[in-house]
């Protein structure tokens, strides 16, 4: 980095030093200006001249007050005007006072939008000229006068220049922030659509591999006694279908993967096993948890088991957030025929953003619940309860329904 780009990034991240910098620098323009006056008799000349005190003391005001140029630009454009109309009165001859209003005027039009330039800068057009014209040691038609006009217009129309660069270098990189967000997004649905078309095809590999080794161990088991060379030759059939759908199944996870996955799980899913663990959480939390069970020596499937559990977890975790500090919940799993039941209920008073009802679906929390009971063919319903509260009911089929079995897969 160049010592130039180095200055600059620092007066950046301190604007006040580069104010106090600025600041310095028109106060040496000024008295190097008063010390020179070019006319001298009727040709054209330089001499070296002393200013007045006054002057000197209003150049110093109007350079300290550019110090504080953004932090109150309207405010430091009225200091300099002022001292700027008090010099072109009094000074004779005249210090460039009128230099220091010229930065301020630029630094209004910079900051601010349009109108307010137009305004500022006829204003201070107007009145500075207008004081030197009338009231100043000068001729009207004096050169200086018109010099003050012509100066305090370039402040206000480079200053203008200045803001309308910035705010369309604004409007191209918040262009460009958008289009980059808009790829982003369409590459992130692009990378959806194409997992779920993997997973669809997957699903129908999977499906029809599987639906042989049915066929096949279906078979074999209808000859095994009479004729076992034939039982042979269908599970042979049934180990090649389940190598080729664990082959398919293997690619497949491979390409879904993401770079970060952990290769295996690191720790079993939860399941019912794991019930009093998270009624303890709950009331360590500060809820109270009642657990009554009736489903002694069920053995359910894994998906069953971890649908339950993330049933009960999300129902109590909503009692936790919604039913108020003085709610009390009941968790019940019973088993009930081919199915498994599973109730969550509360007397909570603030049912929130919960008592949507069934079918709305309440939050993200309900509608998760809803989808994965749905996916094992089970139902669940949600509501408030008569007289207060909120009750989560959910229904799992623990052994497959003989119709399902018949339905294509």
């Amino acid at each position: 980095m160049t010592p130039l780009a180095r200055a600059q990034r620092q007066l950046t991240a301190h604007p006040l030093a580069a104010d106090a910098a600025l600041a310095a620098g028109v106060l040496l323009c000024m008295l190097a200006g008063s010390f020179v006056d070019p006319h001298s008799g009727h040709s054209v000349s330089w001499r070296i001249r002393t200013p007045d005190p006054l002057s000197l003391l209003l150049m110093t005001l109007g350079a300290a007050a550019l110090v504080f140029r953004r932090r109150a630009p309207m405010a430091v454009l009225a200091v300099t005007g002022t001292v700027s109309v008090v010099e072109s009165v009094t000074g004779d001859p005249r210090a460039p006072v009128a230099m220091s209003a010229v930065v301020a005027l630029f630094t209004v039009a910079a900051t601010t939008d349009r109108p307010t330039t137009w305004r500022a800068g006829l204003l201070t057009m107007t009145v500075l000229t207008g004081a030197a014209m009338l009231a100043g040691p000068l001729p009207w038609y004096a050169q200086e006068n018109l010099g003050i006009l012509a100066w305090t217009g370039i402040g206000a129309t480079a200053g203008d220049a200045v803001r309308s660069r910035r705010a369309v270098v604004q409007a191209i990189r918040e262009r460009a922030e958008r289009a980059e967000r808009t790829r982003e997004e369409e590459a992130r649905r692009r990378v959806a659509e194409e997992r779920l078309r993997i997973a669809r095809d997957l699903h129908d590999v999977v499906a029809h591999h599987i639906a042989l080794v049915n066929v096949q161990a279906g078979v074999a088991a209808h000859v095994m006694d009479r004729r076992p060379d034939q039982a042979k030759e269908a599970l042979a059939h049934v180990r090649e279908a389940s190598r080729s759908a664990l082959n398919e199944l293997r690619a497949t996870v491979g390409l879904l993967r993401q770079s970060g996955d952990p290769e295996a799980p690191t720790e079993p899913a939860p399941g019912l096993d794991r019930l009093d663990e998270l009624a303890g959480t709950f009331r360590s939390a500060g809820l109270q948890v009642e657990v009554a069970r009736s489903d002694d020596g069920t053995t359910l499937p894994a998906a069953v088991d971890l649908a339950a559990y993330r049933v009960i977890q999300e129902a109590l975790t909503n009692v936790q957030k919604h039913a108020g500090p003085a709610a009390r919940a009941e968790v019940s799993v019973v088993r009930v025929g081919p199915s498994l039941e599973v109730t969550v209920l509360d007397d909570g008073t603030d049912d929130g953003p919960r008592g949507a009802g069934p079918q709305q679906g309440g939050g993200h929390g309900l509608l998760g619940m809803r989808e994965r009971v749905t996916a094992l063919r089970g139902t669940l319903t949600t509501g408030p309860r008569y007289g207060g509260g909120f009750r989560v009911h959910a229904i799992l089929p623990v052994t497959p329904r003989t119709a399902d079995a018949k339905d294509p897969v």
